[in-house]
């Protein structure tokens, strides 16, 4: 069984990098700003977690998305969306781009996701969806890096 102890905590991690909390807090509440649809960003926030392995920010996530009025079908076919018949264009094309700006391994993001995207956004709400994964990407790095203890309840931190 692989280590789970806590290198640091969260809590600890905002005080250490205050600055570095707060520029991911002003990220998180541009999106906002933004006017996307909250629960289109907690559900592309937790497949990125989702393929990242991390405890902290798929709990941290599903105790925000438990709060919207969001279908719970959804949280639980997130893993399988191509398949759920659940899950609506938009949320197909956010959920599919995610994927691909998370896996850069091989040639970055393809063709038909990007143009399967557009379709469904305008270039501002792209990029304002573009910065919610790489936050959440950023996010993911970090908790797993210092292995986060998943919190028990919404913490109430902008992320």
């Amino acid at each position: 069984m692989a280590n789970t102890l806590a290198r640091m905590e969260y809590q600890q991690f905002t005080q250490t990098a205050p600055a570095v909390y707060a520029a991911l807090a002003a990220l998180s509440k541009a999106v906002t700003d933004s006017g996307l649809d909250k629960a289109l960003v907690e559900l592309v926030k937790l497949r990125v977690s989702q393929i990242n392995g991390c405890a902290f920010c798929l709990q941290f996530h599903l105790n925000i998305i438990r709060k919207l009025d969001v279908d719970p079908r959804k949280l639980d076919l997130l893993a399988a969306w191509r398949d759920a018949g659940v899950f609506s264009d938009r949320e197909q094309a956010a959920l599919a781009w995610a994927e691909a700006l998370t896996d850069l391994s091989g040639d970055g993001p393809g063709d038909a996701a990007y143009a399967q995207v557009r379709e469904q956004f305008s270039e501002q709400e792209l990029a304002f969806l573009g910065t919610a994964i790489a936050s959440i990407n950023f996010w993911n790095r970090i908790a797993v890096g210092y292995r986060f203890t998943p919190p028990t309840s919404d913490t109430g931190v902008a992320r």
